[in-house]
């Protein structure tokens, strides 16, 4: 179906009133022993995950299942994005130089067969930690090689991106986060362009496999999102990931719009169809969820152009599992 005509039947929008949450929009609450094994491996280790620190909806789920994006670096961010509830200030924590050890330790103990590693932008460090980042990669795969990372890393540039690609990692993701249009609710120190960079950057210097992700649901337009996929395939991007905004307290952006799931599933057929190897679109849909069902589907397709996947549910009603 054509995602114009669907964006028109399937948008929920409240102009100038506060937007209700629809029925679709439900997640739970973490239970059951394998969400306290998982708690209790990151506390004694000392690690901090997006799961927790960005208040991620799909924390029962991943967590029930023994998975956790890791992040790196400290748990305060020098950054201030307006759709962001991670801590911000001029300057990050310490570095902990056990961090690579015990994120490798856990991964391990966990028992992963791929592993998801962010961080905190880190401006306030002379190599924005990009080394640190490094070690962490290093530590995994030594301790770990047949385990697959990804990892989700800031606008790193020239002098600092090729420390990640020698580090071996297995995807390189950096979020573009929105359309050019609302680049504004970004910190002021990012832009779509620089995000651009990093992308082509990182394919230039022989990464494996790239993605990026939009969020919906902040005010954009059809053809903007047409427009950023095209920009993100011109730079060789293979994977893409779009889900709903969700604003995380009182302190951040607002929702503009709700969109259904149906609305979703158009746009992972419109993604394919632009060149993407994989797409990852659903309303609970995030870069490190389902990370590595889209990392099978692409290396399953490598070599057969006509080959696509996408991977989701979309248009079930649950917490997007």
């Amino acid at each position: 179906m054509d995602a114009d005509r669907v964006l028109l039947l399937s948008y929920i929008s409240f102009m100038n009133t506060t937007l209700r949450k629809p029925a679709w929009i439900r997640t739970s609450i973490p239970v059951g022993l394998e969400w306290k094994r998982v708690d209790a491996i990151l506390a004694r280790r000392g690690l901090h995950t997006v799961c927790d620190e960005a208040r991620c909806p799909n924390k029962a789920e991943c967590w029930a299942c023994g998975t956790a994006t890791f992040m790196i670096l400290g748990d305060v961010c020098t950054r201030g994005c307006r759709f962001c509830a991670v801590a911000t200030a001029r300057e990050g924590r310490p570095l902990r130089a056990e961090e690579p050890s015990e994120l490798a330790g856990a991964v391990a103990e966990l028992g992963l067969r791929y592993a998801v590693v962010t961080s905190v932008d880190r401006d306030d460090l002379a190599d924005r930690g990009s080394v640190h980042f490094a070690a962490c990669i290093c530590a995994i795969k030594e301790k770990s090689p047949r385990v697959k990372v990804e990892v989700l890393i800031p606008d790193f540039i020239e002098g600092e991106l090729e420390v990640i690609i020698a580090a071996g990692a297995d995807v390189i993701a950096h979020n573009v986060e929105t359309v050019r249009r609302l680049q504004s609710v970004r910190d002021g120190r990012a832009s779509f362009d620089k995000s651009l960079h990093t992308l082509e950057y990182a394919k230039r210097l022989g990464a494996p496999l790239t993605k990026s992700s939009l969020l919906l649901g902040l005010g954009e337009t059809a053809d903007e999102i047409r427009a950023t996929m095209d920009e993100l395939r011109a730079v060789d991007v293979d994977v893409l990931v779009l889900g709903q905004y969700l604003q995380p307290s009182g302190k951040q952006l607002p929702v503009a719009d709700y969109i259904e799931p149906a609305v979703f599933d158009a746009w992972a057929v419109e993604g394919r169809e632009r060149g993407f190897s994989s797409v990852v679109s659903a309303p609970f849909a995030r870069t490190s969820y389902h990370a590595l069902e889209a990392w099978e589907r692409k290396t399953a397709t490598a070599g057969c152009d006509s080959a696509v996947a996408v991977v989701g549910q979309a248009t079930d009603t649950r917490s997007w599992s």
